[in-house]
């Protein structure tokens, strides 16, 4: 089968290797799924370029995210047959409750083999039925950017409607925030830099759209569009030191700020202190994806609403993805990148 490898995290992309290798054999415990779908994260783009926080084997299968069917299961697998539709969970190890140091050591395309490639073998802990609504494609993008959107909204305090959400750029988790979010009738605050991408999330549902360029106090002008000026309850923080002061401007007493990423870098002089969480009475959180039974939670939440995940325009197939792992660094997607595989 064909499968891209990580083989090391010094030469960035040049570290992405296409190759011929044998169909995993499967356990007494695990499952052979055919993949049909994989999607990428920020995660995967930096694995290779060793920025990566969390732990990674190379050389390792690359990416986490991936749906297909269950071609063969091993002897003592109960939970699925050949036929099922199936999503890949991020870390393997992680089934409910919080996450620990041992789970956090299973993350799909990091420490454990993952999903792009043509067949993988996952323990039947490892996977979660795909929704009903969706297809390979748009169930391939649940698994790190849908199910940490998810834990960002419900895992630490619970969203409620009537809650205020602010979700930053269009990348793969604050679209899912702003669909769970719309969904679960919160009020959604989106910021972005470009007028056509504007338009894009007031046509998904966001409620009020913040350009940060023209606006470089977005933060005040946020808590502002919220009832008495109170600020917002929930917000994904994907930016890093570039966006949090903005952040802290726009949060709610007693209001969560999810940090999820730092795709405008790390280092900054003006970076906000751990204290600010205290002059500000917020929850500074860092969410690490989620467990199985979130998952589980989620996938009966899409399905009810029907909520389809955003995939952008250009897919690409298996042999072509290192173009995506491009494409995605220049940031010319929107929502979430998809690669077919089958």
């Amino acid at each position: 089968m064909k499968q891209w490898t990580v083989a090391g995290t010094k030469n960035g992309f040049d570290d992405l290797k296409l190759e011929n290798v044998a169909v995993p054999q499967v356990g007494e415990n695990e499952v052979l799924v055919k993949l049909h779908a994989a999607s990428l994260n920020y995660r995967d783009l930096i694995i290779p370029k060793g920025k990566y926080p969390f732990p990674v084997k190379a050389p390792v299968a690359a990416c986490s995210d991936g749906a297909g069917v269950v071609v063969a299961i091993g002897s003592k697998v109960s939970k699925w047959a050949k036929g099922d539709k199936v999503v890949t969970l991020f870390n393997q190890g992680h089934q409910f409750g919080s996450v620990d140091i041992a789970a956090s050591q299973t993350g799909l395309g990091g420490v454990l083999d993952g999903t792009l490639r043509e067949y993988g073998v996952f323990n039947e802990n490892g996977l979660v039925r795909q929704p009903s609504n969706l297809n390979a494609l748009e169930a391939a993008t649940l698994t790190c950017a849908g199910l940490t959107a998810w834990n960002a909204l419900y895992g630490l305090k619970q969203l409620m409607p009537g809650d205020t959400v602010l979700v930053q750029g269009t990348g793969g988790v604050s679209i899912f925030g702003l669909l769970l979010a719309k969904a679960a009738g919160a009020t959604v605050i989106a910021t972005t830099s470009s007028k056509q991408k504007a338009d894009t999330l007031t046509k998904l549902g966001a409620h009020h759209v913040l350009n940060y360029k023209t606006d470089i106090n977005w933060g005040e002008t946020a808590r502002n569009l919220t009832p008495g000026g109170a600020g917002i309850d929930h917000i994904l923080e994907v930016g890093g030191p570039g966006t949090l002061e903005q952040s802290l401007k726009a949060i709610k007493y007693e209001g969560v700020i999810s940090i999820i990423g730092f795709v405008g870098g790390t280092n900054s002089k003006d970076s906000p202190q751990i204290l600010d969480a205290l002059s500000n009475i917020c929850t500074f959180r860092g969410v690490y994806v989620g467990s199985r039974a979130q998952m589980e939670d989620m996938v009966r939440a899409i399905e009810v609403n029907n909520i389809h995940p955003v995939v952008d325009k250009e897919v690409f197939p298996l042999d072509k993805a290192r173009d995506a792992y491009e494409y995605m660094w220049a940031q010319k997607h929107f929502g979430k990148i998809a690669i077919q595989i089958a």
